[in-house]
């Protein structure tokens, strides 16, 4: 409206709030309620001074990042714990920059930092003070750590359905049970470009991840490529630690998942098939060209390494880049170790460890299959005819549960099962079968044998039990899930006491309750309550409780010169190197059954081995 078309009179209408109530409060000698539930003075939503839980604070730095003015800086807490998934840092807030604008509380990924009613109302001069310098003292004032003081006043917050943060994974698409349960089709289908860029768009970039990581690798790095749809950028920043990006794509154990900032108020990011949509997005003959290979100039110094698995390629592609003539000796007709012989192909396709390999064989690393070391060649003749060896074999051996009747034919470990299947091999597949194991592997042999059960007798018969209760199982959440889908049964919380053998053939495994599987110092030393038995009828039973290293290809002449630790472990150093200068350990047989921790030392012992062998040019 025009103001010239009002009533002249318009004025006086203010006179009809002359006799009402004011709202206004004479501060301080009169408070008023003015909101609904009994609050009085400023909104119950006002945005004041801080108020930040410090042990749910991650000091993730999300806050300090997103500040318009400045306001807010990370400084380390000698008060505040270390702990997983963490940094020690807590915010600092300079309240003479901050325009209550909130956004810090926005984006808080755990919810810890909130706005309080609370405010600092003035600040008197401090004329009265001496020896102290006036923006010293202003400093002590406006300057400070929010924490728990205001807890009990808090004002303006942020609902997760209207956090700024995106608390939902994009989901990914997968085969359904039907299309999936009598095949080994992989499962997984991965991201589009769409879904891929608006997954990397909830990454706060805060790096948690890659401190958890065991490569260290660069994650907010290859994340905000996609998003910038830079898949160049993204393929260089995998292969800075990780030259095996296909098959981690696929079946890293993702612990920086479990890391995830955002995970503290909904779901991890997709760290794991972010990853993979990269290198599914670029063909394997753009590589050389993205990483920039063009020449690497040769080095007169031979490594030999054996084993073809994660820590011997990862390695030797750091090697080949370094110049050094490479050759792998592996026992199998194909390279990957347990990628590729102990992983079924639904979860990790064979092409898709062949791109990974081939390109490191394309730096002019020579991988020997059907080169079994300590029969078809020794350690000492490797030793002789290379400047430098390391052993970076696997866990192939399963191990037993020595309980009655595990002796028998018809008692199989997993770890050969899974490995006959991927050689192409036929495996025995009985009408009811019982594994016992509740890792990954136990999960894998598992749905490996109700595909093969499907197919020969149109139906699934198989019950996979542990000691531990499904709260604790080591096995993957998801992984337990599928199985179930799949037709097995998952009866966990039981212990294994005797297979039953009755005329020569397994009847089936008599079991236990457990009760606990660790002791209060959380070593392993599983308590029963032998009253509350049970039965699993079976014609075949697979033992899937752990895996062990086979390592009868080193001469007695060289063991007798190393050091050996718990479990048989070879001893090393932070370098992998053994007592022997010439001769480095990594892989399965030091830190365990893990692809991301074989990358990551096969990288470390790379460097300690040009390390070592440029200092005694």
């Amino acid at each position: 409206m025009n103001y010239k078309d009002k009533s002249k009179l318009a004025p006086l209408s203010a006179l009809k709030y002359l006799f009402k109530d004011p709202i206004t409060i004479r501060y301080p000698q009169e408070e008023k309620e003015g909101y609904p539930g009994g609050f009085k003075g400023v909104s119950p939503k006002y945005r004041g001074m801080h108020s930040n839980d410090l042990e749910k604070c991650i000091g993730c730095g999300s806050c300090s990042e997103i500040c318009p003015t400045d306001a807010i800086r990370m400084v380390e807490a000698e008060d505040v714990e270390e702990k997983f998934g963490a940094t020690k840092e807590r915010p600092v807030i300079d309240y003479g920059r901050c325009c209550f604008c909130a956004f810090c509380v926005e984006v808080c990924t755990t919810g810890s930092l909130n706005m309080t009613r609370d405010y600092i109302h003035d600040y008197v001069s401090p004329i009265d003070k001496t020896g102290k310098d006036l923006s010293e003292t202003i400093s002590e004032e406006f300057i400070r750590r929010p924490d728990y003081k205001h807890e009990e006043n808090l004002g303006w917050n942020t609902p997760d359905e209207y956090s700024w943060l995106e608390l939902e994974r994009v989901k990914m698409e997968e085969l359904k049970p039907s299309e999936r349960d009598h095949s080994f089709i992989e499962i997984v289908k991965g991201f589009s470009k769409e879904q891929a860029t608006k997954e990397a768009q909830r990454c706060v970039s805060c790096g948690l991840c890659t401190e958890v990581c065991p490569a260290h690798m660069d994650i907010p790095e290859y994340i905000q490529s996609i998003f910038d749809a830079d898949l160049e950028e993204g393929l260089r920043q995998l292969y800075k630690t990780n030259p095996l990006p296909e098959i981690c794509g696929r079946i890293c154990t993702h612990k920086c998942e479990t890391a995830c900032s955002i995970a503290h108020r909904g779901e991890a990011l997709s760290i794991r098939w972010l990853k993979r949509y990269i290198a599914d997005s670029v063909p394997l003959d753009s590589y050389k060209k993205y990483l920039g290979i063009n020449y690497i100039k040769q080095i007169d110094k031979k490594i030999a390494i054996v084993g073809a698995g994660p820590a011997g390629l990862s390695a030797a592609y750091y090697l080949s880049l370094l110049g050094y003539k490479t050759t792998i000796f592996e026992a199998l007709p194909k390279p990957g170790g347990m990628m590729r012989y102990g992983i079924p192909e639904y979860r990790l396709p064979y092409d898709q460890i062949d791109k990974d390999i081939n390109f490191i064989e394309s730096l002019g690393v020579e991988i020997k299959c059907n080169t079994r070391v300590g029969k078809d060649i020794t350690l000492d003749e490797l030793h002789k005819t290379h400047d430098v060896v390391y052993i970076a074999t696997g866990l192939h051996l399963g191990r037993s549960t020595r309980i009655p009747g595990s002796d028998h034919k018809n008692v199989y470990y997993s770890t050969d099962l899974l490995r006959e299947v991927s050689l192409g091999n036929e495996i025995p597949v009985e009408k009811k079968i019982v594994i016992i194991g509740g890792g990954n592997v136990a999960m894998d042999i598992t749905r490996t044998l109700a595909r093969l059960q499907n197919i020969k007798y149109g139906k699934v018969d198989i019950t996979t039990t542990s000691l531990e209760s499904e709260d604790i199982m080591p096995a993957d959440r998801e992984e337990i899930v599928e199985a179930r889908e799949e037709g097995a049964t998952i009866d966990p919380g039981w212990g294994p006491k005797e297979i039953e053998i009755k005329n020569g053939k397994v009847v089936g495994l008599h079991v236990v309750k457990c009760l606990s599987v660790f002791d209060e110092d959380h070593r392993f030393s599983p308590k029963f309550d032998e009253s509350q038995k049970k039965f699993f009828a079976a014609d075949m039973v697979v033992q899937s409780i752990g895996q062990a290293m086979d390592l009868s290809y080193i001469s007695e002449d060289i063991k007798s010169k190393l050091t050996f630790g718990p479990r048989g472990r070879i001893k090393v150093n932070e370098n992998f190197q053994t007592d022997l200068d010439w001769l480095f350990v990594g892989g399965d047989i030091i830190q365990g059954p893990d692809a991301i921790h074989g990358i990551a030392n096969g990288h470390t012992t790379a460097k300690a081995i040009d390390d070592m062998l440029n200092k005694n040019k």
